[in-house]
């Protein structure tokens, strides 16, 4: 089978790629692992910034879908210490410029404003090989195969489309989070909810801490973070909920009640979520017909701009291949000139703001990053 551009990976930037070439009448592909929209959950919520991801949604003529999606209110941010008190309270009052919506919503609308057939489900990537002439051949785990002219790698951490670039791997950066959710916070949990308050919360130390984010209906999202070896999480069986449950929160002792509930009430298993980065300054020569974007390209710890950064890189190569017809290579060359250099700083500065996060000059450094002050 033949086609003329191939993305993989239907994650936000994918899609918006996808929506994007549509939208200037280019047809694309995506395929993608898993076997339905449905598969698992998306994760949770997104604060989409008016500089990078409302341009790219902009660009993708979803502004409107966007905007219906926004819970209000979610923009409030609070610190607090191991023993529950306020450190840091700041009300969403409606003039911040960093919305939040789910993340599994979003990709609904991208999907849903492609037309039928674009996204193949259940193709997940077993090999990809160069043919010569900027065409490339993608291998599936079924056997079956692609050949494009244009292939995009927009899978994530660990792309498979990126071993055709670069020999860079992501690396653990020394800490991970265990995920859970407790559901309908307000009658059900809550000292928690109350703790948690209108948005997004986080009591941090020096190595660990519990952060959680009020969804819709209640839901609390609870990523607790430990700044462990692999080693560590390894000898935890992540299989025993009740048993890596009593573990992690053990990490915890003596802390607020309310604050510990939100690991020992998770009425979800816990999810263990290590943290890998690319290189800072990941890039590659330009190969003809290929090229990543999102985490594939520039994978790096989490600061709020990961999903923000993936969609403009989508609608920013969108963008670059409607300017250039027939000719791909100028589209590429114009897209990665401006993503390397983007990508550089904004990998650094997640890197800076991870360590203000949970450095060792935590919740003080955290409040000064927040507040615009810099850390005594």
């Amino acid at each position: 089978m033949n086609s003329q551009v191939t993305i993989i990976g239907a994650g936000l930037g994918g899609l918006t790629l996808a929506r994007v070439l549509h939208v200037h009448g280019i047809p694309a592909t995506v395929y993608e692992a898993e076997a339905s929209p449905a598969a698992r959950t998306q994760g949770g919520m997104l604060d989409i910034h008016e500089h990078n991801g409302q341009v790219a949604l902009e660009a993708a003529g979803l502004t409107d879908e966007f905007r219906g999606l926004v819970l209000e209110g979610r923009e409030a941010t609070r610190i607090l210490d191991r023993n529950g008190t306020v450190l840091l309270d700041e009300p969403d009052d409606g003039t911040g410029g960093r919305p939040e919506v789910l993340r599994g919503e979003l990709r609904q609308v991208l999907l849903d404003s492609l037309p039928d057939g674009t996204v193949r489900w259940g193709h997940k990537v077993g090999g990809v090989r160069a043919l010569g002439g900027g065409r490339h051949e993608v291998t599936f785990g079924d056997g079956t195969t692609v050949v494009t002219s244009l292939l995009v790698g927009a899978d994530g951490a660990w792309s498979r489309v990126r071993s055709l670039l670069s020999d860079a791997t992501p690396e653990y950066v020394g800490t991970s989070f265990v995920e859970t959710y407790l559901f309908d916070g307000d009658t059900r949990h809550p000292a928690a909810a109350k703790a948690v308050g209108a948005g997004a919360m986080s009591a941090p130390e020096p190595g660990r801490g519990i952060q959680a984010h009020r969804e819709s209906g209640g839901n609390l999202h609870t990523y607790v973070m430990l700044a462990q070896s692999p080693e560590w999480f390894a000898a935890i069986d992540f299989t025993d909920a009740t048993a890596a449950t009593e573990r992690i929160a053990r990490e915890f002792e003596g802390w607020a009640p309310e604050l510990t509930a939100l690991i020992t009430d998770g009425e979800t298993p816990p999810m263990l979520r290590p943290l890998n980065t690319l290189p800072i300054g990941h890039r590659w020569d330009r190969v003809p017909g290929v090229t990543l974007l999102g985490d594939a390209a520039h994978l790096s710890v989490p600061n709020g701009e990961g999903a923000n950064l993936a969609m403009l890189d989508g609608a920013e190569l969108g963008q670059a291949l409607a300017a250039h017809p027939g000719d791909v290579e100028a589209a590429l060359a114009d897209y990665e000139r401006t993503l390397f250099p983007r990508s550089a700083e904004e990998s650094a500065e997640a890197a800076r703001d991870f360590e203000l996060c949970f450095g060792e000059k935590t919740p003080h450094s955290l409040i000064g990053l927040l507040t615009g002050q810099e850390p005594a």
